[in-house]
């Protein structure tokens, strides 16, 4: 089902705030097997890149939901990914518009990892 324009805004808005509010805002950022590899000090110039990421267009955010991203670090390609799950995290979200039954997973990968 494809979200009300009303619905896009609000998903884009609470994309936006859960993803520049960085890993201690509500819902959970996963770094994957090969993002750890980088050691602490990249992770940390990945986790400041995917927190100030702004460069959505139609080819990377279609829906206008700013849940996509992709960026270099040191010559490293990654990819940020949001997905909207229900809060028991067992299915997806009925309504990613809605923050009260929505919890937002935000994994961060190498390209070459998707």
């Amino acid at each position: 089902m494809t979200p009300s324009p009303l619905g896009q805004a609000l998903i884009r808005d609470l994309n936006d705030s859960f993803r520049a509010d960085g890993p201690k805002a509500a819902g959970q950022w996963m770094l994957t097997r090969g993002v750890r590899a980088l050691g602490e000090d990249l992770i940390a110039c990945v986790v400041a890149k995917v927190r100030a990421f702004d460069r959505f267009d139609e080819d990377n955010d279609p829906h206008g939901e700013h849940d996509f991203g992709a960026f270099e670090v040191c010559g490293q390609a990654l990819f940020w990914k949001i997905d909207y799950y229900d809060v028991d995290l067992e299915n997806g979200s009925e309504d990613p518009a809605n923050a009260a039954i929505t919890a937002r997973i935000l994994t961060i990968m190498l390209a070459e990892e998707y």
